[in-house]
């Protein structure tokens, strides 16, 4: 799987998030969702192209590739879980577990995020 820096993950996981909201994604609807101008965001997105995560039409729609998909479903898991180990297993508030997530699900290791998830599966039995 393609390697791409922590910024790089968080466009590519709202290009994903917005189009399962809204079932297509423009620079613009991805600027505004970061909070970020939007020239840096076409200077992400071009990355993005060349890594053939996404197809980027400067106008147009934009498209999430097979590899984009996997690599967002990648990102939005550990974030899940570590939100839900925040949350419900430490009792931190939503916010406060959701923004800790965002900023540890670039660097957390594979196995440590293996290792959570059997903890939560052990005390939170479905």
């Amino acid at each position: 799987m393609v390697e791409i820096t922590s910024s790089l993950e968080d466009y590519i996981e709202a290009v994903y998030n917005i189009f399962l909201l809204e079932g297509k994604v423009k620079a613009v609807d991805v600027s505004r969702k970061l909070g970020v101008s939007r020239a840096s965001t076409t200077e992400a997105l071009q990355k993005l192209e060349s890594l053939g995560l996404i197809n980027y039409g400067h106008y147009g729609i934009i498209s999430i590739t097979e590899a984009g998909n996997i690599k967002a479903k990648e990102i939005i898991k550990k974030h899940k879980t570590l939100a839900v180990f925040f949350e419900k297993i430490l009792g931190v508030n939503h916010e406060l577990a959701e923004d800790t997530a965002c900023k540890i699900e670039h660097i957390i290791d594979n196995e440590i995020l293996t290792k959570l998830e059997k903890h939560i599966a052990k005390c939170m039995p479905d």
